[in-house]
């Protein structure tokens, strides 16, 4: 395989959305700390004890200030040197421009789940079985562990996940006498119901984030991707299998049938449609609280009004659960002490006061058992979802049925053509089949240009 290749291919896409990029992930100054990506004099928390080993770490979540202290505090032979590099795109970007110059990444980085394998592949992320991963795998659910592994390997060890469920507007689905769908069939029928009393649209498919769309390809049974580090030139994809297609048919249907939205998501207009009660369900995960909280809604027109239950099945007989998004800390290859950053991996986010501000304010799901088996976590009375146990009730069963996904190795291209197909299915120009026909097609043709051998 054209390694070099595939390496701009897999930055391509992140490149693109973010020009300025190019400036790298760490100055000349930073690459040459021996915490790698950050100078010291640059660390946006203290280092407590001045001796010890200063690992730098690369993350975003709003909270990571009081978490990296925290470990500071805790540690006396390794201290974390703290920068917020952006997140998504941007911190992305940086990393990748420190891979093709071989230098200024961090020794540790933040990452999401399904972000993972493109830079494995790069051979830009450290093997952590070798570094004891194992001594924590214990505290996670065999379904988040799957997602940082790779055949034998762990290249990440996780922080939160994203459990998905089907939140709802308790006060529209009383107004028009509608009953909670347990099937999509029979989500599909409620639909029909609110659309026929001239209610609101019962959810949305948004274009810009197909992720989601991912895993209810996997709920009913579809495994897009097979792929095993270990064989890095090896690749089966699956993105057109009945199952697959079933899915897509369904919501372009959906759509078509004028019974749910089109609206892009994670912005000032759709979340304006959501406090307003434009939509009767959000498809999400469990981290959708803390997004939506942040973006001013359940805290005026809408509060009290929400509910969750679980995800509607495909075949009530045999249900699964699937996951949305969440996140991992990953050893760069660039570590210069990748033991003393693999304890960071381990130990950064997993303290329990860290875990505690964590779900508490709803910056994360944690998916660390010391927390899910908690009895404040477990019994928790949600806020948002006015007093709701929906950890108990739902997330946490949703969490531990999950099995595991496996992830492209080329996530950003992937969901870049996958957009534009859910856009043509939603201007009504193609079918879902034909949407995931040419799918196939697209990254079967990209899978080949950049040296793989289909399975």
């Amino acid at each position: 395989m054209n390694r070099k290749l595939l390496a701009a291919a897999v930055g391509a896409g992140m490149l693109a959305t973010a020009l300025t990029a190019c400036g790298g992930g760490g100055d000349d100054k930073a690459s040459g700390d021996k915490a790698g990506g950050g100078a010291k004099d640059s660390c946006s928390v203290p280092i407590v004890h001045k001796d010890a080993t200063v690992v730098s770490v690369w993350a975003w979540y709003p909270n990571m200030k009081k978490v990296a202290t925290n470990f500071n505090n805790g540690h006396t032979d390794v201290q974390v040197c703290l920068t917020n590099a952006g997140q998504g795109a941007d911190e992305y970007n940086k990393f990748q421009t420190t891979i093709t110059a071989g230098k200024g990444a961090p020794d540790v980085i933040m990452l999401e789940s399904d972000q993972v394998p493109g830079f494995a592949l790069q051979h830009a992320l450290t093997d952590l079985s070798k570094y004891g991963a194992d001594e924590v795998k214990g505290k996670f659910s065999e379904g988040a562990w799957k997602d940082v592994s790779s055949g034998d390997a762990v290249y990440g060890i996780p922080v939160d996940g994203g459990p998905m469920a089907m939140m709802y507007r308790t006060d529209i689905f009383k107004k028009y006498g509608l009953t909670i769908p347990k099937t999509w069939d029979e989500y599909r029928a409620q639909a029909e119901k609110l659309k026929a009393a001239g209610g609101p649209l019962m959810g949305d498919v948004p274009a810009n984030v197909p992720a989601p769309m991912v895993s209810l390809m996997q709920q009913n049974g579809a495994q897009p991707w097979e792929y095993d580090a270990a064989k890095p030139t090896e690749l089966k994809i699956d993105l057109n299998s009945p199952e697959a297609k079933k899915v897509l048919d369904y919501w372009s249907g959906m759509v078509a049938d004028g019974l749910a939205g089109k609206q892009d998501q994670f912005t000032t207009d759709y979340i304006a449609g959501v406090v307003k009660g434009q939509y009767a369900t959000y498809i999400s995960a469990a981290w959708a609280p803390g997004y939506l909280t942040g973006a001013g809604a359940g805290g005026g027109e809408d509060a009290g009004k929400w509910a969750v239950a679980p995800l509607p099945q495909w075949d009530a007989a045999n249900p699964v659960s699937v996951n949305w998004g969440g996140s991992v800390f990953s050893v760069t290859e660039q570590a210069g002490d990748k033991k003393a950053a693999a304890i960071v991996a381990k130990d950064l986010y997993a303290d329990q006061a860290s875990l505690d501000d964590g779900w508490k304010n709803q910056i994360i799901f944690p998916l660390n058992q010391d927390v899910i088996t908690s009895d404040a976590f477990v019994n928790n009375k949600s806020t948002f979802f006015n007093g709701q146990t929906a950890n108990k009730d739902v997330y946490i069963p949703a969490l531990k049925a999950y099995t595991g996904s496996t992830y492209s190795p080329f996530a950003n291209n992937f969901y870049a053509e996958f957009t534009k197909q859910i856009a043509a299915m939603n201007k009504g120009e193609k079918s879902g089949s034909q949407a995931a026909d040419d799918l196939q097609s697209a990254m079967e043709t990209y899978a080949k240009q950049q040296g793989f051998s289909l399975q």
